[in-house]
């Protein structure tokens, strides 16, 4: 049964707020929403994307993550990201190498040939919250595809 999709709302916690700030909107291009001294709303692709200060993570503190394997590289568990358009993708690769972000994973296609083919790239926020970015060619076909 096909619904509409509806935004999804996910929050995270960061070490700054103005870090997070400068991040979020001057790297990725999310419009800020609304926001106190403790949090901020951002539209990540229609989304609603908020950061949360966590002051125990101090300056320059860092979350880790676990890393499990897929298709042979090392994934961020816990992580959380959007499906873009193959277009939009390209556009935020391209931004974010042009900020000189450290990927995780690069840009790349998991999966080639396969059900489920799909670009992805995985980097961190300056707080260490891992993010991946995806976009399948045929996503009718391949996003909730059985493998």
């Amino acid at each position: 049964m096909n619904q509409p999709l509806t935004p999804f709302h996910v929050a995270v916690q960061v070490r700054d707020i103005e870090e997070a700030r400068r991040f979020y909107t001057g790297v990725l291009g999310c419009a800020e929403g609304r926001s106190s001294d403790h949090w901020v709303d951002f539209d990540l692709y229609g989304h609603q994307f908020v950061c949360h200060l966590n002051p125990q993570l101090g300056p320059g503190g860092k979350l880790t993550s676990h890393y499990n394997p897929v298709d042979g590289q090392g994934v961020p568990v816990p992580h959380c990201g959007v499906v873009l358009r193959p277009a939009q993708w390209a556009d935020l690769a391209a931004r974010v190498q042009s900020h000189a972000i450290a990927f995780i994973i690069e840009p790349c296609t998991r999966f080639k040939g396969m059900t489920g083919e799909q670009s992805t790239m995985f980097f961190l926020d300056p707080s260490g919250n891992a993010l991946e970015f995806k976009a399948f060619q045929d996503i009718e076909k391949n996003l909730f595809a059985a493998g």
